[in-house]
């Protein structure tokens, strides 16, 4: 029989953020692909119909017990890294990397299931062994060891962003449950050892994306012109920005992969500072809003849950504003919720679907 508790505990409100940063998304890549005619057209639909289907699996995640993630999170976890290792084998190659698996007519991304297996299998681990008050060098390692496994994977398609993003979702959990003083100099000594040697593995163009970012003059028409264009655009629009259709670097094609890793800076010529801050405002509070259904929950598992999983929306979010503005090299992570991309769609829906379902089941945990 279902349990009226949990349609009163829906929270109309996260829901409601969630779709006014989608609808101001679809009304940006509209304005992105307009240039491009029927293709731009064409990609457009084709988001809306990946946020309908985003929609439904957010409800399908609201509706079963998210126990069930704990109890099966080792199949989970396995089996998003046998997607990861078959991708790299079998995988669709685009514009140089090995990232996609075709599905009938559908281009599925599997780094985007190993996000959210990682966080699954992290809040299990985490929740049983962690022992109070702060993670000890064991749990460290181990927790680390869970997301290194994918985000190397990951790097080899290559797609180094989303194999650091992993890593900051694993880091972001540990210190928010707290380490003690050895784990905390041998995470950091470990950190600075390992960097030259990060470094020597690097690919030349990811090297070239470092450089530029440092000096992004030295090569204009190279390796620094996605960031010039990028703070071109944003600063193009000023205080209340060029108006809807009206941004000159999106209509003659200047700006770069305006509708996946630029989306913000066509958003920021066309609406400026004002509309820019709106989106912001709009994110941080999905994100303590979010904090807070983690923090009423009466349970480790929920609550590590819905971090981890806000953590992806919060390493998204601030590392593509931070590299559409020139503070972060060019990484490739798209804006979440905000950026096309049915596969990040889709799976960002499925964790936002996981936090309402804490929020929905935290009385059974209130006797």
């Amino acid at each position: 029989m279902f349990d009226r508790r949990l349609l009163q505990n829906f929270d109309w409100f996260f829901l409601l953020l969630i779709l006014m940063i989608v609808g101001l998304g679809l009304i940006n890549l509209y304005s992105a692909t307009f240039p491009l005619g029927e293709g731009g057209q064409r990609i457009f639909y084709r988001q809306i119909y990946w946020f309908c289907i985003g929609i439904g699996v957010f409800l399908i995640t609201t509706t079963f017990d998210y126990h069930y993630l704990e109890r099966f999170a080792y199949h989970i976890y396995i089996f998003s890294l046998g997607l990861l290792i078959f991708v790299l084998l079998k995988g669709k190659v685009y514009s140089g990397s090995q990232r996609w698996i075709s599905i009938f007519c559908f281009n599925f991304q599997p780094s985007e299931l190993a996000k959210l297996g990682s966080v699954i299998m992290l809040a299990k681990y985490l929740s049983q062994n962690h022992r109070y008050p702060y993670c000890g060098l064991r749990e460290v390692w181990k927790a680390f060891l869970i997301v290194a496994l994918p985000a190397f994977l990951i790097v080899q398609q290559p797609d180094l962003g989303t194999g650091l993003l992993i890593l900051l979702l694993g880091i972001s959990i540990i210190f928010f449950l707290g380490m003690d003083l050895k784990a905390t100099v041998v995470l950091v000594g470990s950190f600075l050892i390992s960097s030259p040697i990060i470094w020597a593995f690097l690919r030349d163009y990811q090297k070239r994306r470092i450089i530029s970012f440092l000096f992004p003059e030295s090569d204009p028409l190279g390796s620094g012109y996605h960031i010039i264009q990028s703070k071109i655009a944003i600063g193009a629009g000023m205080f209340l920005g060029k108006g809807f259709l009206k941004g000159t670097q999106t209509r003659l094609h200047f700006l770069p992969e305006q509708h996946t890793d630029f989306a913000f800076s066509v958003f920021a010529e066309e609406w400026g500072f004002v509309g820019s801050i709106l989106l912001i405002s709009l994110y941080l509070i999905l994100i303590l809003w979010a904090i807070r259904i983690a923090k009423n929950s009466k349970e480790s598992f929920g609550t590590l849950l819905a971090l981890g999983i806000i953590s992806i929306i919060f390493w998204q979010t601030a590392i593509n504003i931070a590299m559409t503005t020139g503070i972060l090299p060019v990484v490739g992570i798209p804006l979440s919720l905000f950026s096309y991309g049915g596969s990040a769609m889709v799976t960002i829906m499925a964790g936002l679907g996981l936090i309402m379902n804490i929020n929905m089941r935290r009385y059974m945990f209130q006797e």
